[in-house]
């Protein structure tokens, strides 16, 4: 992997609430995915932000690219931008029922209690 020139950030990034047990754990990010998350999270946030201004080309571009996701370059600027899709995007939802209506089936509300004839005859076998 190329040298990162990017500031680390003053502290250790940790999503708590979207990724309680951590990045790579998720399922969503790899290994070196969450170390990149975890090193330069806080910076990318603060640039994100408006927080912190940028110090240096890289830092610039990962502003542009915040804007324009299909510039992304760098590991650093795609990780990022997988974040935000997974932390704040939509989440998918697969349900489990069929939405397909059968003309011909027939429910319980729909059986009319109506036609219902009592049989009188009670039949009893062994007697």
């Amino acid at each position: 992997m190329s040298e990162i020139i990017f500031r680390n950030g003053k502290k250790r990034f940790y999503d708590n609430v979207k990724f309680p047990r951590g990045f790579a754990k998720s399922g969503e990010f790899t290994l070196v995915e969450e170390d990149i998350l975890i090193t330069y999270g806080d910076t990318m946030l603060g640039l994100e932000l408006g927080e912190i201004t940028p110090e240096n080309a890289e830092e610039k571009h990962f502003i542009k690219v915040l804007s324009h996701p299909g510039k992304a370059k760098t590991k650093l600027e795609r990780v990022w931008l997988k974040y935000i899709q997974l932390a704040r995007g939509r989440k998918r939802f697969f349900t489990l029922n069929s939405t397909k209506k059968f003309a011909n089936a027939v429910s319980m509300d729909t059986v009319n209690d109506d036609d219902y004839e009592p049989d009188d005859t009670l039949l009893v076998s062994g007697s």
